[in-house]
């Protein structure tokens, strides 16, 4: 697990797949309007179940898997994906 940028994790999984998350468009509603603020975003926690935040607010696994998308390792620094249609960008 590690955070890029904004709202950008780089995500590992168990099966050795390496992915890469914008969580911004899931930041909406009660719960999770407060990590909008990329101070208390970046303030993560890896349990051996999910990845949660400081509030309670958590991703199961499989959630996460369902809405990464796979990067090469080496570009990961620089790789993100459009919210919209999940199409990997450069931000070079």
């Amino acid at each position: 697990m590690e955070y890029l940028h904004d709202y950008v994790m780089k995500l590992e999984f168990s099966n050795g797949d390496i992915r890469v998350m914008n969580f911004e468009p899931f930041l909406h509603g009660k719960f999770f309007d407060e990590l909008r603020d990329r101070k208390k975003f970046i303030q993560f926690a890896l349990t051996p179940w999910t990845l949660e935040w400081y509030n309670g607010v958590d991703f199961a696994p499989e959630f996460l898997y369902e809405n990464s998308i796979p990067i090469d390792n080496d570009a990961s620094s620089h790789v993100g994906y459009a919210a919209e249609d999940r199409a990997p960008y450069n931000e070079g």
